[in-house]
């Protein structure tokens, strides 16, 4: 490799860097008085650590009848809590209506583990219009792939997240579902544990 080339990758590798520091907390207090006031996931040094998981974003899904289903993510997994996926914190929404008939949910996660651009979330339903739903725990899996994600429910051989009977958490079915073009995508930070 000749020195041009060198110095083009170094400066490129240098650059990603700064890239991927962007953002983070820069301080001007001495090293003691910022170890005292550094918020969770951020170093002594005042650099942000990228949190261990997470599973983000809302799209549709396609279906050829018209059915309008929607589902959204918030789920995180923080740097300090990555050796346990169960401490994952957030939410996820869905909703299926075809001819003005349908349901909605609200969950609270319990569980996110990714893998790649693969991830799969567990929660609680804290919030449903569909009877009998409350209380009962489901889990979704997505691939994202781009702009036509794929995504798959705990749900998918019962018909109904009421008739889901004690799913442990992080469980869901294959991503089999496409999301409908142009509706949105969801976005995987890949999960790295210490093997």
């Amino acid at each position: 490799m000749n020195r041009r080339t060198r110095t083009a990758l170094l400066g490129s590798a240098l650059l990603l860097t700064v890239a991927a520091a962007a953002g983070s907390a820069g301080a001007s207090a001495s090293d003691e008085s910022r170890r005292e006031t550094v918020p969770a996931g951020v170093s002594a040094t005042g650099e942000s650590k990228r949190e261990a998981a997470a599973l983000t974003g809302k799209a549709k899904l396609y279906r050829s009848a018209g059915d309008d289903i929607t589902f959204s993510f918030d789920a995180h997994l923080a740097a300090n809590d990555k050796a346990d996926p169960m401490k994952a914190t957030g939410t996820f929404e869905f909703s299926h209506y075809l001819n003005g008939e349908g349901a909605r949910a609200k969950a609270k996660v319990d569980c996110l583990l990714t893998g790649g651009k693969v991830a799969v979330v567990s929660g609680v339903i804290t919030d449903s219009d569909l009877p009998g739903a409350e209380g009962k725990r489901v889990g979704i899996t997505v691939h994202d792939v781009g702009r036509r994600d794929r995504l798959g429910y705990s749900w998918a051989s019962t018909g109904s997240p009421v008739e889901t009977k004690d799913l442990p958490k992080c469980v869901g079915s294959a991503p089999f579902e496409k999301v409908r073009k142009g509706t949105g995508d969801f976005t995987v930070v890949p999960w790295q544990p210490e093997l």
